[in-house]
């Protein structure tokens, strides 16, 4: 009778997770809706979204995607209320971790729980290109001071990101030479370690400062007559981003360039693509399991890039052609976020691996039908967190000239957009997935245009 009791709760407990959200699959999820935006279906997109969270409670993956889909629909309102939501979200995280930073890693750094199953909290590139996201929302409105305030936040979050992860590579390596585990992300055979290594990816200082946010903060901060915090902006980009003549004239140019009365300093932000996906690959491994080494197979998460969109050279501003500096790729950002996170992801993936080994073994000696279905669910269950902000775009680059006042027209491939300058110093983004070229703000209006690929977006 024990022994069926066993077998009943073993099954009980298997079929219960298969209605856990550890079974969610968010990659695709994201791609039908990112199928729908790259075919300029928004409404489409943002219906997806919508029908994948019908729950009262939103997690922050909905808010990110929600602003990037309103964004690009032209609703600047929308957009920046669900970003002020998950802006929230991440508030909390950081008031957490200021309030007790030990407490929260040993909580995070459970070693039993499945990252699949835990709270998610954003990766750092994602928490600080949402205050980025939300400064270029009110840029488009002309809103230089609320920018302000969003390009402050990013820079205080920056600063409380860096000491977190100072503390929590720390405590990673006490807890790996406690455990045993030395194995490396270049010891897996069979896993892409070229994509981890690659330069772009090595060459990063680490994946949450983007040369972009700094250079926006700088042009801000210049436009709003602070030159003093400008130039900390301008060299901080240039660091992130050497060799880079863009970066380096601005800085250069900073004490010279004041706005004239005839001509308005406009800056030109691209992003195009999306975020890269997370997939996840069994890799096996040798694990100690009850003195013995038996191999696993286990999961581990990785990168696969967005092919949606073409690379971007040049935008033409009326006659003008004007090549595009790039300042930011989140493709390699967040390679470099799971570079660094592989040493943590593979002690706590092994952890789980021994442990459950041992107690299917014991399991096995006492009731072998109950540790059959004990191993069944936990096959099913491993697997990687697939979870990311899908539609931040990927590439972001820049172009920066000066214009006289009055209507201009923007060229983008096959688009065009009709801008109109009317102050010192502007800011005019542009969203391009796929063929779709989305835009919108205080001063853009539509050309139309037949049958090319149209704006998808206005203000």
């Amino acid at each position: 009778m024990a022994s069926r009791a066993l077998t009943l709760a073993a099954l009980v407990a298997a079929v219960h997770l298969t209605g856990c959200s550890v079974f969610r699959s968010y990659d695709s999820e994201l791609q039908e809706t990112n199928q729908q935006l790259a075919a300029g279906n928004v409404d489409a997109a943002l219906a997806v979204l919508e029908s994948h969270n019908k729950g009262e409670q939103k997690d922050l993956l909905y808010y990110f995607e929600k602003g990037e889909l309103l964004r690009s629909k032209g609703d600047l309102q929308g957009s920046q209320a669900a970003w002020r939501s998950a802006d929230s979200v991440v508030f909390q995280w950081e008031e957490s971790v200021k309030l007790d930073t030990e407490k929260y890693l040993s909580q995070f750094g459970s070693l039993l729980v499945n990252d699949k199953v835990r709270r998610y909290e954003g990766y750092d590139y994602e928490k600080v290109m949402l205050t980025t996201q939300m400064a270029l929302n009110l840029l488009a409105q002309n809103d230089f001071d609320g920018a302000r305030t969003e390009i402050k936040k990013t820079h205080e979050r920056e600063a409380i990101i860096a000491e977190l992860r100072d503390k929590e590579y720390l405590k990673r390596e006490e807890d790996a030479e406690k455990e045993g585990i030395k194995t490396e992300y270049k010891d897996l055979q069979g896993y892409p370690v070229a994509s981890l290594d690659a330069p772009e990816v090595v060459g990063l200082k680490n994946s949450y400062q983007s040369a972009f946010s700094h250079y926006l903060s700088g042009f801000v901060y210049e436009a709003l007559g602070e030159k003093g915090l400008a130039a900390p902006g301008y060299r901080k980009a240039a660091e992130l981003r050497p060799n880079t003549p863009l970066l380096e004239q601005a800085l250069l140019d900073l004490d010279k360039r004041s706005a004239k009365a005839g001509e308005s300093d406009v800056l030109i932000v691209v992003q195009s693509g999306l975020a890269p996906a997370r997939d996840s690959v069994r890799i096996p491994l040798p694990l100690p399991i009850d003195n013995e080494l038996v191999i696993v197979p286990l999961s581990f998460p990785v990168i696969r890039a967005d092919t949606s969109t073409a690379p971007l050279a040049n935008v033409q501003f009326d006659d003008k052609a004007l090549a595009l500096t790039a300042l930011n790729s989140t493709n390699a950002m967040s390679r470099r976020a799971l570079r660094d996170d592989m040493p943590g992801i593979i002690l706590r993936t092994s952890l789980r691996g021994i442990t459950r080994g041992v107690a299917q073994k014991n399991l096995n000696k006492t009731n072998p039908m109950a540790g059959l279905i004990v191993g069944v669910a936990s096959a099913v269950v491993e697997g990687a967190d697939t979870r990311t902000w899908r539609t931040l775009p990927d590439e972001t680059q820049v172009a920066r000239v000066r214009m006289k006042p009055g209507e201009h027209r923007l060229t983008l491939g096959a688009t065009q957009v009709k801008v109109k300058i009317d102050r010192p110093y502007q800011v005019v983004s542009l969203r391009v997935v796929g063929n779709q070229v989305f835009a919108a703000g205080t001063a853009i209006e539509t050309v139309p245009q037949a049958p090319a690929p149209a704006v998808a977006s206005l203000k």
